[in-house]
């Protein structure tokens, strides 16, 4: 047993390594004064400075953080709603159907996802740049959310529902006052990762992008494909980093979240 405990732990080492190795080689050289990631000559910040003294570059940051935002508010409201709706349809069989789409829709290539919206938005003429992104995006992320609140909705029991309507309360407050705490958690956990999704998408992006509007991926993107520069280099790390801070603020917050429902359950 003890054998097999340590064999299970040097695989999973093994595994970060090669999953992390590249991502820290690529900040380490960020730093190289150089210019290049074959000879580390010295540490310097210029590739970072570089980074910020870039108004375009800072433009384009701006707009991927405002569409990840707004995607990722906007697909938690619509994915919390449709678990709901999804949980509480009595017909098991449509219930399945609807969850098996929401499940397509998961596991389907993003370059299938962005070409479909690209015909969509060719045939009904809408202009491709901020709009075409932001819903492109939007709809993505709805089936991620609902994926993540679907669990915390049916481990509640229905007897927290029944108890409150038995106590005068309206839908609106079964809601907002029983059903949104208890899955708090879930909602955290679907809006940080329909954030992250939508800051790291390229494929999706790729396709729907035009006039002038891009993100950080497509950028990185054209920059790489221009000639690989360590600026490129400080900015992916710079983009690693904010999503590690996502990810680290998603467990502390899902963690705070828990305790005011949890302490309101008396004993």
């Amino acid at each position: 047993m003890g054998t097999t405990s340590k064999l299970a732990k040097l695989y999973l080492a093994l595994v970060f390594i090669i999953l992390y190795a590249p991502i820290f080689y690529l900040i380490f050289y960020s730093f190289n004064s150089a210019g290049n990631m074959s000879n580390f000559e010295g540490f310097t910040w210029e590739h970072y400075a570089a980074v910020f003294e870039d108004t375009r570059l800072l433009s384009i940051v701006v707009n991927t953080i405002i569409v990840a935002l707004l995607s990722a508010l906007i697909s938690t409201a619509i994915g919390v709603l449709g678990a709901v709706g999804i949980v509480y349809i009595t017909n098991k069989r449509l219930r399945q159907s609807l969850l098996s789409l929401n499940n397509v829709l998961i596991v389907s290539p993003d370059v299938i996802i962005g070409a479909s919206f690209l015909i969509l938005f060719t045939m009904i003429g809408v202009k491709l740049g901020f709009a075409s992104v932001l819903i492109s995006h939007i709809a993505f992320s709805v089936p991620i959310v609902v994926i993540m609140v679907l669990p915390k909705l049916q481990e509640m029991s229905s007897t927290l529902v029944d108890a409150a309507r038995d106590l005068g309360a309206s839908r609106r407050d079964v809601f907002t006052r029983v059903i949104v705490p208890y899955i708090r958690p879930g909602i955290f956990a679907g809006f940080f990762l329909a954030l992250t999704y939508s800051l790291d998408d390229f494929a999706v992006t790729f396709f729907v992008t035009g006039n002038g509007f891009a993100t950080l991926s497509v950028e990185i993107y054209s920059m790489a494909r221009a000639g690989i520069t360590l600026t490129i280099n400080a900015l992916s790390g710079l983009l690693f980093i904010v999503t590690l801070i996502l990810v680290l603020g998603y467990y502390f917050v899902a963690n705070r979240a828990k305790t005011p429902f949890q302490a309101g359950v008396p004993k």
